[in-house]
């Protein structure tokens, strides 16, 4: 498939908006392994192909192990991530998975046992960043950032 418009030279202000969101979630403390596990899960999720690269790409250079970047589909089948990491991928299906049913006050309750209030806040920020990256990425059609070594 032939990749669309871009949307970063079509829509600088746009663009920019995007950017505030995103470095909001760089800086704001949460562990980086553990954001880019939901940013991994929420692009596989919505099929970005653009998205799911990326943050393959930067888990790797986080050192992040590749069984724990493989494994994130299954997530609740294996104990290679923590109680706070399955909470947050956990939310992140839920927050992804809005309009067919909400979040249950279930839900709600148990992401606070791994979470601060802010930490909740911050975390669906995160979930709602990736998620609008991945929406442009699949609908323009964004190719992949594959890493050189892979194409050999």
């Amino acid at each position: 498939m032939k990749a669309r418009l871009d949307f970063r030279k079509a829509s600088p202000q746009g663009e920019k908006a995007m950017m505030g969101l995103h470095m909001f979630v760089r800086n704001c403390g949460l562990d980086h392994d553990l954001l880019e596990l939901v940013k991994l899960r929420a692009s596989q999720l919505n099929g970005c192909a653009y998205c799911l690269q990326l943050h393959i790409n930067k888990a790797r250079d986080l050192n992040m192990t590749p069984e724990r970047i493989d494994l994130i589909p299954v997530w609740p089948e294996v104990d290679i991530y923590s109680e706070r990491e399955k909470a947050a991928l956990l939310w992140t299906e839920l927050v992804n998975d809005v309009a067919h049913g909400g979040v249950s006050d279930e839900s709600y309750e148990g992401i606070h046992e791994y979470f601060s209030e802010e930490d909740v806040a911050i975390l669906t920020a995160a979930i709602i960043e990736i998620n609008a990256y991945n929406r442009l990425g699949a609908i323009y059609r964004m190719k992949p950032p594959i890493p050189s070594r892979a194409v050999e």
